[in-house]
């Protein structure tokens, strides 16, 4: 389940990259519903797996939740608009 988060996490984070560009923030109206399944995915592996192990699961979860709060701000400064 971590790497499956960090994985979804920098996928997340190439796409918000790429609706910052101007006239591409209505990708974010997506993102951020992809963003928040990868910490969910990432907030089980924290859960499911051993003390040990958790640093994928932690990392994905730090990255999807990065993108997520990125996205909700561009949105918030009306990027999403066009």
């Amino acid at each position: 389940m971590g790497l499956i988060s960090l994985l979804w996490g920098i996928v997340a984070m190439l796409w918000m990259i790429v609706a910052l560009i101007p006239l591409l923030g209505w990708g974010n109206w997506f993102l951020i519903p992809f963003a928040a399944v990868g910490a969910i995915i990432a907030a089980i592996g924290v859960m499911l797996t051993a003390p040990g192990n958790r640093g994928r699961a932690k990392t994905g979860l730090a990255l999807n939740g990065l993108v997520i709060v990125v996205a909700v701000v561009r949105l918030m400064l009306g990027g999403g608009m066009i």
